[in-house]
């Protein structure tokens, strides 16, 4: 089965375009080094919640929308050579990367698949 790298993040509203054109940038990188599927999911109807809730998680402002994005690779195996490729790709250029989000309110995590119907 797949294994698959989860991600949610509050992004700026008003950096909608920015935040899509650096998802489609990076996910060449991921693709070009082994990722089946790189899907970014801009929030529509994310509520409130009161104990727990994709907004709180990120601690998502008034002027933030909630994105889940997700990557999937072939298997876990695959996913650690590929993610060393891509922290090493050129491409990846850290140093003048401007994010348009706060990464220390991302939340990740890499998922084993049970179940894909």
């Amino acid at each position: 089965m797949a294994y698959v790298d989860g991600f949610v993040i509050a992004v700026p509203t008003k950096n909608k375009t920015s935040y899509l054109k650096l998802a489609e940038e990076m996910a060449i990188i991921f693709k070009d080094h082994g990722a089946l599927t790189v899907v970014e999911n801009w929030g529509d109807a994310v509520p409130d919640g009161e104990t727990t809730s994709f907004p709180l998680a990120v601690k998502c402002q008034t002027d933030e929308t909630v994105v889940f994005s997700w990557i999937t690779w072939v298997s876990k195996e695959a996913r650690e050579l590929g993610m060393k490729k891509v922290m090493a790709d050129t491409r990846m250029n850290w140093e003048n990367m401007t994010m348009p989000f706060d990464g220390k309110r991302m939340i990740f995590g890499s998922f084993e698949t049970i179940l894909e119907k």
